[in-house]
């Protein structure tokens, strides 16, 4: 009989969600570049060639829905918006950053 390597459910269901929150196009790029603290809207549109700014807003309320960036919103005209990491965003720091050494050895 030939046993066949089985994948827990749960550990297929927690791969899954954690693409769902940063495995879009853009959300490791937008998370590395908070990496060195709060950025204004326009400096992550700066920061990411590419990124369309409907992309970005997407992203953010994604990220920020599930608890990686803090939105915060100043009273000025016009509004300054800010974007940081949480405790848990911070969290991701090793992980992308093993990623990107991986990416740079394999890939590029």
């Amino acid at each position: 009989m030939i046993k066949k390597n089985i994948h827990q459910p749960e550990e297929k269901c927690a791969l899954q969600e954690i693409l769902g929150v940063i495995g879009g196009k853009w959300s490791m790029s937008i998370i590395y570049a908070l990496f060195t603290g709060k950025k204004r809207f326009s400096e992550l549109e700066r920061l990411i060639p590419n990124i369309s700014t409907r992309m970005l807003v997407k992203e953010l309320k994604n990220m920020e829905a599930n608890g990686i960036v803090i939105r915060e919103v100043f009273a000025t005209v016009p509004p300054t918006v800010e974007y940081t990491l949480t405790t848990k965003g911070e969290k991701l720091e090793p992980i992308i950053n093993e990623l990107h050494k991986w990416g740079v050895e394999y890939v590029i």
